[in-house]
């Protein structure tokens, strides 16, 4: 709910051309930003990589007695006096799907924070597809781009995010295929039910999920007092608050209800769940995803 006189969303129902149109003007600015992102934390983006079976090259080693002659590399052993291995880079790229809810609520911010809930979803987005196309992994979006491995991950998904239809806030389950990890960035302001009927099927199916809810920072406060109109930026609909302060505790309580039932039934189903404020360095949920996906063994 966005109140009067603070950036409000466009009622998607009759300006959903235009919703489109200033995404797409967005989007060259949040992929910069992305890059950027990416860049200040891709030096510790280690984990996704690996020592295996493959055809690229990863490194040269000492040669550890026992090993077979056939994978000594006597060129580079000739260079010095000691004799090394030449080892090559673990092949076997996951499949990560990303989802970001660029539906009218996403559209809020507050004067609290720096951008809206659907550009920083954005940025992260971008950011992790580029820090991850660098691992070469396949990156799709579900029922807009298939998983591919490409260098460009980022770009291509830029582009197909700027030319599409508005994105509803969870994906289409059967655009989602195989053992995936499945990436969301999104409020989740659903009531929970809603949420878990759509993704339960997804965990009974081995999907594995992650979950970064983007919150405004007056969405957790709600700092607002004294006479003051809110509107409904899915539905139009409006409420007017003689005190709004009066309704602060109340509002808080079910807030936090919400995303604590969420975060609990995430823990059930083995899924993840990430808490990001607006007013927060991207560069936090991006490291707590590469966590997420370096665990269980995975490289």
């Amino acid at each position: 709910m966005a109140p009067i006189g603070e950036t409000s969303p466009a009622f998607a129902s009759r300006e959903a051309l235009q919703l489109a149109h200033e995404r797409a003007a967005l989007m060259p600015d949040c992929l910069v930003e992305a890059r950027r992102v990416a860049n200040s934390v891709i030096s510790g983006w280690h984990g996704r990589r690996r020592r295996g079976m493959g055809e690229n090259f990863w490194q040269f080693r000492p040669y550890a007695e026992g090993e077979s002659f056939s994978r000594i590399d006597w060129r580079r052993s000739a260079r010095d006096d000691h004799t090394y291995v030449r080892d090559r880079e673990w092949e076997a790229a996951h499949t990560i799907l990303l989802h970001a809810d660029l539906s009218p609520s996403m559209r809020y911010r507050s004067r609290f924070a720096p951008v809206s809930k659907e550009a920083r979803a954005l940025v992260l987005m971008l950011a992790l597809a580029e820090t991850l196309a660098r691992s070469g992994e396949r990156l799709g979006v579900p029922g807009l781009l298939e998983p591919q491995a490409n260098r460009q991950a980022a770009e291509r998904i830029a582009v197909a995010l700027a030319h599409a239809a508005q994105t509803p806030a969870l994906p289409d389950p059967a655009a989602i295929r195989g053992s995936v990890d499945l990436i969301l960035f999104g409020d989740f302001l659903d009531h929970p039910d809603r949420i878990l009927t759509a993704l339960k099927p997804l965990a009974h199916r081995g999907i594995r999920g992650h979950l970064v809810e983007i919150a405004d920072p007056a969405e957790e406060s709600f700092p607002y007092a004294g006479r003051t109109e809110f509107i409904d930026p899915e539905t139009g609909r409006s409420l007017t608050a003689g005190r709004a302060d009066s309704l602060a505790e109340d509002y808080r309580q079910a807030y936090l209800a919400r995303r604590e039932t969420l975060a609990a039934e995430m823990r059930r189903m083995g899924w993840n769940h990430v808490i990001h404020s607006t007013d927060r360095p991207a560069s936090e949920p991006l490291a707590a995803l590469h966590l997420m996906l370096s665990a269980d063994g995975r490289p």
